[in-house]
């Protein structure tokens, strides 16, 4: 099994270094990971500067790079450039902090793990879900496991696995639930303050919340409340396919512009 192992939190990370050492004996491993902390990029991608890339001399002894990119870049450059040949699985991770609901939008930790599925690689992200919380053994056993299903299985090409650990001790965890993805989300603020040359600056902080009203059993926040391990199934296809016929019944024009002035 050829693995490919990422991050958002750089290529230092304890949660990285954990999963390394728990899959290293699958196979052949590299490891490809921001050269510093790229937390909550999402996505992004680097167009405008070169992305540079160096030898991590890693404690573990891994076949190991850091880029001075995102993790979408990470992934990209991976199989593009750095690997003689395309790995089977990505893993991304261990992310300190969850990565649950409307979240996994903002999370670079995913979209490492979206980039592979794009270019249908099958992956799966990993987040610990407490920041503070330093004990990944049970995350990285968990994703030793995981990686051996996928490798047997396979997933459909689009599709990756976002999975949060809760932050316990590994015989208190309760079991491994399949879930949607719920709408937990940050609820932000800005922490207005002044540096010593009088110029304005905010400082944003925030906490999460629910979108509405609790979803119930079977979503990714509420089984890590309850002790369980998250796994999720999620696309980067976000079309919202129930809408299409009730929007393609609204009054459009025929695209020829100046458009038609809207009466009040």
């Amino acid at each position: 099994m050829r693995l490919l192992l990422t991050n958002d939190d750089g290529v230092g990370a304890p949660g990285l270094a954990a999963l390394y050492e728990h899959v290293r004996d699958l196979g052949e491993v590299t490891i490809v990971a921001p050269d510093t902390e790229r937390s909550a990029v999402g996505h992004a991608i680097t167009l405008s500067d070169p992305l540079r890339v160096s030898t991590w001399l890693h404690p573990g002894g891994a076949n190991a790079y850091a880029v001075s990119g995102t993790p979408a870049d990470c992934v990209k450059i991976a199989v593009r450039a750095i690997m003689k040949s395309p790995p089977d699985i990505v893993l991304s991770g261990i992310n300190q902090g969850a990565n649950l609901g409307t979240n996994v939008l903002y999370s670079g930790t995913v979209s490492a793990a979206t980039e592979a599925a794009m270019l249908g690689i099958p992956a799966a992200a990993f987040s610990l879900a407490d920041r503070h919380h330093d004990d990944f053994a049970p995350a990285a056993a968990f994703a030793r496991r995981l990686a051996g299903e996928i490798h047997r299985r396979g997933l459909p090409r689009g599709v990756s696995l976002n999975v949060n650990v809760p932050p316990l001790a590994g015989d208190r965890i309760r079991g491994v639930a399949v879930t949607r993805q719920g709408r937990l989300r940050v609820l932000e603020w800005f922490d207005r303050r002044v540096d010593p040359r009088d110029n304005t600056y905010y400082w944003m902080a925030g906490e999460n919340t629910l979108d509405g009203a609790p979803d119930g059993s079977g979503i990714d926040d509420a089984a890590v409340r309850e002790g369980l391990i998250s796994v999720t199934p999620i696309r980067y296809d976000l079309t919202a396919g129930e809408e299409l016929e009730r929007i393609g019944n609204w009054d459009l024009g025929d695209g020829t512009f100046p458009p038609p002035s809207v009466s009040k």
